[in-house]
C-alpha cells in the first residue's frame, strides 16, 4: 500500500485494487448463509407490519383508546434504540452470528408476550422485547452481508435484508387482513425459530475473525463462502494487511468518531438514516390501514396493493443496486418519495378545501403507492447498504451503533407523533415529508460516496483517511 493525497491534502493509505479476480460468484455457501442471516429480517419485516392490521382487533380486545395504542406501536422502537446502542459492541466482541443468535432470543420471547397478553402492559413488554431484538438485528444482518460477500455481489445481497424486510410487512398485512392478531403474532415467532436453528450451521464474518487474530479461521471462512477450488490468497492478503493498519490505531471512543477522518463517514451514515426516517416512512407503514381508511379508501385494498408494489420495487432494486449503483437510485427514489407525499398532501387539502371530492381518495392512494414503491427502490435499503460499507472496523461498533440508533429515534419520533399529527393537519404533514424528502435527494448529490465496485477496504480507506502508513 502506498500514501496518497487528496484534494484538500489529507494523506491516507490507498488500498489497491488487484488486477486480478480475487472474488468468487454466488456459491451455495454465500447465498445459504445469507438466507440464514435475513430470516432475521423478515421478524424486522413482521414487527413493523403488525400494528397495522393487529390495531382493530387489539383495541377491541383488550379496550385501547388511541393513545394507548399508539404507545404500543411506538414502543417497539423504543426497544430498538437500546438494542441499536449496545449493537455494535455485542457484534464487536460475540462476533456476528452470536449477536444475531442473541437478538432473535428476544424477539420469540417478545412475541410470546404479545401473543398471551392479558393486559395492556404485557402488550408493551412483549413489543418493546420484540424493539430490541429489531434494534441489534438492523445493524448486524447488513453489516455481516456485506462482510461476507465479493465486492461484484455486496450491494444486491445486503439489499437482500430490505427485501426480507419487505416480504416480512407484507406478509403480515395480507395474512393479518384474515386472521386473529393473537395468532398472527405466534407466526411472527416462527421465523425467530429458523435462523436459532439455522445459526450453528453457517461461517463468521472473515474480517471479524481477522480483526480478533484469527488467521487461519480467517481463511477457513473465507473459503468456504468462496468455494473449494477458488484462489483467496489476494483477498485474504488484503483484509490482513487493512486490519493491521487498523490495529495500529487505538479503538475509538464515542467522541473520537466526531474526529476529522470519520467526518465524511458520519455525515454519510448518520444524515441518510435521519433523512429516511423523518420522510414519514414508518408513520405510513405502521398506520397504513387507518391511512387509508382517512382518506376514503378501503384499508384492505390499500393494505395489499401496498404489499405487492414494495415487494416489486425491492426486486427491482435488488437487480440495479450492482448496475447503476447506489447514488443514482438514492436520488431517483428520494425524489419518488417526494412527489408521493406531495399528492398524499393534495388528496387531504383538497378534501380539507371540498375541491375534488370524487377524486382525492384516489389521488391519495397513488401517492401512497408512489412513495412506498419509491422508497423500496432505493431510501429503504441503500442507507443500510452505505452504513455496512463505509466505516472501518475499528470504529464500525460505535459508529454501527450510533447510525442505527439515530435511525430508531428517527422512527420512534415519527411513529408516536404521525397519529396525532395526521390528526393536526393531514395535508400540512405530508408536505412536511415531501419537502424532507426533497431535500434528501440534494444531500445525496453532496455527501454520499458510490461505493459499487469497490471493495469494503478500499471504501474505509478512501471515506476515513488516516494517518499511519502502512
Amino acid at each position: 500500500m502506498g500514501l496518497q493525497s487528496d484534494e484538500k491534502g489529507d494523506s491516507y493509505p490507498l488500498i489497491e485494487p488487484r488486477s486480478h479476480d480475487m472474488h468468487g460468484g454466488a456459491t451455495f455457501a454465500i447465498i445459504v448463509t445469507t438466507l440464514v442471516a435475513v430470516s432475521g429480517s423478515y421478524v424486522f419485516g413482521t414487527a413493523i407490519g403488525y400494528s397495522s392490521p393487529a390495531q382493530s382487533g387489539i383495541m377491541t380486545d383488550l379496550a385501547l383508546t388511541v393513545s394507548e395504542y399508539s404507545v404500543f406501536g411506538s414502543v417497539l422502537t423504543i426497544g430498538a434504540m437500546i438494542g441499536a446502542i449496545v449493537s455494535g459492541k455485542l457484534a464487536d466482541y460475540i462476533g456476528r452470528r452470536g449477536t444475531m443468535g442473541f437478538a432473535e432470543i428476544f424477539c420469540l420471547s417478545g412475541w410470546l408476550f404479545i401473543a398471551f397478553s392479558k393486559v395492556a402492559w404485557w402488550l408493551d413488554m412483549g413489543r418493546m422485547l420484540v424493539g430490541f431484538g429489531m434494534g441489534v438485528i438492523s445493524y448486524v444482518v447488513p453489516v455481516f452481508i456485506a462482510e461476507i460477500t465479493p465486492k461484484e455481489l455486496r450491494g444486491a445481497f445486503t439489499t437482500v435484508h430490505q427485501l426480507m424486510i419487505c416480504f416480512g410487512i407484507s406478509l403480515t398485512w395480507l395474512i393479518g387482513a384474515f386472521l386473529n392478531w393473537r395468532t398472527l403474532a405466534l407466526i411472527g415467532a416462527i421465523p425467530c425459530l429458523i435462523q436459532l436453528l439455522g445459526l450453528p450451521f453457517i461461517p463468521e464474518s472473515p474480517r471479524w475473525l481477522a480483526k480478533n487474530d484469527r488467521a487461519l479461521d480467517c481463511e477457513a471462512a473465507l473459503q468456504r463462502l468462496r468455494g473449494n477450488s477458488k484462489d483467496i490468497s489476494a483477498e485474504v492478503l488484503e483484509i490482513q494487511e487493512y486490519t493491521e493498519l487498523l490495529k495500529q490505531l487505538p479503538e475509538a471512543s464515542v467522541l473520537e468518531l466526531f474526529e476529522r477522518q470519520y467526518t465524511r463517514s458520519i455525515i454519510a451514515g448518520v444524515g441518510l438514516m435521519a433523512l429516511q426516517q423523518f420522510g414519514g416512512v414508518n408513520g405510513i407503514k405502521f398506520y397504513v390501514k387507518s391511512l387509508f381508511t382517512t382518506a376514503g379508501l378501503s384499508g384492505n385494498i390499500g393494505t395489499i396493493s401496498l404489499a405487492v408494489i414494495q415487494i416489486l420495487m425491492t426486486s427491482v432494486g435488488v437487480v440495479l443496486m450492482d448496475i447503476s449503483g447506489r447514488r443514482p437510485l438514492l436520488m431517483i427514489s428520494a425524489a419518488g418519495t417526494s412527489l408521493g407525499c406531495l399528492c398524499v398532501g393534495l388528496s387531504f387539502l383538497f378534501k380539507d378545501l371540498q375541491l375534488w371530492q370524487s377524486h382525492s381518495p384516489l389521488l391519495a392512494f397513488v401517492g401512497v403507492l408512489t412513495f412506498e414503491g419509491s422508497f423500496s427502490l432505493g431510501m429503504g435499503a441503500i442507507p443500510w447498504v452505505i452504513m455496512s460499507e463505509i466505516f472501518p472496523i475499528n470504529v464500525k461498533g460505535l459508529a454501527g451503533s450510533l447510525v442505527t440508533l439515530v435511525s430508531w429515534v428517527g422512527s420512534w419520533i415519527v411513529s408516536y407523533s404521525f397519529n396525532f399529527l395526521l390528526n393536526w393537519s393531514s395535508a400540512g404533514i405530508f408536505f412536511i415529508f415531501s419537502t424532507i424528502c426533497g431535500f434528501t435527494v440534494l444531500f445525496v448529490a453532496k455527501f454520499v460516496p458510490e461505493t459499487k465496485g469497490k471493495t469494503l477496504e478500499e471504501i474505509q480507506a478512501a471515506m476515513n483517511p488516516l494517518s499511519t502508513k502502512s
